[in-house]
């Protein structure tokens, strides 16, 4: 993990090997912003005009690396663009500073150390731009350069190893406990998406279940592991139905984090599809390569447990694993074959890869019977959400319409794209079943709410429920951008954290 400190030292004294700066688009061309005046003074008022003979706008996450000048303790001047110069009397957006700090982190990797310089007008301003560093700074190398040392003769090259925060108040009780929160959100998404990015072979059901056993007993979180005899004694038919067709065996894990003071609790469920190759309602060519990201869901929840763990919020969170590998066998599920759901609901599976709301429902119901607060479940559940939100924004459906709203507006404060969607009644008519009580499809139009009112039917009655489709930004093919990798993004964590802070705090909505 990158090292993240304060200094009050000025960005012209500070021996570094390289030096970040903020630049704004103005209306006549980039505009050097707060925290780089030493810089541009150093380039005798320049540092602007230079930028702009360069091709530099300050649009979004643009960066230019520029030599220093005599005067700078420095080789290397990065600017980093912040977009559009904020209105009078306003300041820098936090998910626009987060980003800038992120894409600067990714243009620095390979070296050593490196000075942030951008504005940091308080205490929120610290918390986006160290977490962006953090974020930003994350690279998985772990199945990369053999032999070959890191960054030499083809070694990949490692993360920004420290980054230093200019501008902020090492002292200043506020700007320290922002930092430290930053270190500790960032970390958790950090782990999540290395879980994402590792290879099906090497996490399975019991390996995922194993790691998150002994992460939660070092921060003091129980845990329970259920295995396959225990999941079948149990009648979890939907999590063994999923998993059976697999030689690596189901598991339903169980971490909890209590607190002395909590006066309320909330249950996160993550879907844990370690691989999902469809089962025998096979995914065509092209579909299978990225499927070892199914179980982001998963890892959300048990990065965000350990998160609230290390943070020690005064609330009670437990999380549920629902993990499997959802294969083709003789001894898979078959379409038209029927599951006894640990609910007592029988569910006819019509499409093998519908397999996720089929390993929830399970964990739902299991969650249900602790009587939460709320219960959040996160998956990467439907490419119909995809469809409707594109890869960037997660989708929200809840049985309280307040909830929905409170859970929007918790992802967007932390920088997460969502978007709330509705759960039309009409839609449940379409899993009627004439053999079972439910079919685990319903029609094709719409298909992420058909996915999210049958997991409604596994809730308890009277708790207030939500539902994230993660399936778009959970795993991201594309160029990086900002603070966002390449892979496994660890999309949700920072939302979930955020949801349990307001929970602890009685500010929710």
């Amino acid at each position: 993990m990158t090292a993240l400190t304060l200094s009050t030292a000025g960005a012209a004294t500070l021996r570094a090997d390289a030096l970040v700066v903020g630049v704004a688009k103005g209306p006549k061309g980039p505009v050097v912003a707060a925290g780089a005046e030493a810089v541009d003074k150093a380039y005798d008022g320049k540092l602007a005009a230079v930028l702009d003979a360069l091709g530099a706008s300050g649009a979004e996450g643009e960066t230019t690396k520029l030599p220093a000048p005599d005067g700078l303790k420095v080789p290397v001047v990065l600017a980093v663009g912040l977009g559009s110069v904020p209105e009078k009397d306003e300041s820098y957006d936090e998910e626009a500073l987060r980003r800038a700090a992120g894409a600067a982190a990714r243009a620095l990797h390979g070296t050593k150390k490196a000075a942030f310089a951008l504005p940091l007008e308080d205490a929120s301003a610290v918390t986006a731009v160290a977490e962006g560093a953090l974020l930003g700074a994350y690279a998985f190398t772990a199945y990369q350069g053999g032999e070959k040392k890191a960054g030499k003769n083809g070694g990949p090259k490692q993360p920004l190893a420290e980054v230093v925060l200019l501008g902020a108040k090492p002292r200043d009780k506020a700007h320290k406990a922002a930092v430290e929160r930053a270190s500790v959100v960032a970390t958790e998404v950090n782990i999540a998406r290395d879980l994402i990015n590792t290879p099906p072979n090497d996490l399975t059901p019991e390996a995922f279940a194993a790691v998150a056993s002994a992460t939660a007993k070092e921060h003091g979180i129980k845990v329970q592991v259920l295995d396959e005899k225990a999941l079948t004694k149990g009648g979890y038919g939907g999590i063994m139905g999923v998993g059976k067709g697999s030689e690596n065996p189901p598991r339903l894990v169980k971490i909890a984090y209590t607190h002395p003071d909590a006066e309320k609790h909330l249950a996160f469920v993550g879907k844990g599809i370690t691989y999902d190759s469809g089962g025998i309602s096979l995914k065509p060519a092209g579909h299978n390569e990225t499927m070892k990201c199914d179980m982001s869901g998963a890892a959300a929840v048990f990065a965000s447990v350990v998160a609230v763990a290390k943070l020690g919020l005064p609330v009670n969170v437990t999380g549920w694993l629902a993990l499997a590998e959802n294969m083709p066998s003789g001894s898979a599920t078959r379409p038209g074959d029927v599951l006894r759901m640990y609910s007592g609901k029988t569910v006819e599976v019509l499409n093998t890869d519908a397999e996720g709301r089929l390993v929830l429902g399970d964990a739902l119901t299991k969650a249900s019977e602790e009587n939460p607060d709320a219960i959040v479940d996160v998956a990467t559940l439907t490419g119909a959400m995809v469809l409707a939100l594109g890869d960037r924004t997660f989708g929200i459906m809840a049985n309280d319409d307040a909830f929905r709203t409170s859970i929007h507006e918790i992802a967007e404060e932390v920088g997460e794209a969502s978007w709330p969607m509705p759960l039309p009644a009409d839609l449940r008519k379409t899993m009627d079943s004439p053999t079972a009580d439910i079919a685990n499809m319903g029609v094709r139009m719409g298909g992420g709410l058909v996915a999210g009112l049958f997991l409604q039917e596994f809730v308890g009655e009277g708790i207030t429920w939500a539902h994230l489709d993660i399936a778009g930004p959970a795993f991201h093919e594309g160029a990086p951008y900002g603070y966002t990798p390449k892979g496994g993004t660890g999309s949700a964590v920072r939302t979930l954290v955020r949801l349990a802070e307001r929970t602890a705090t009685g500010d929710l909505g």
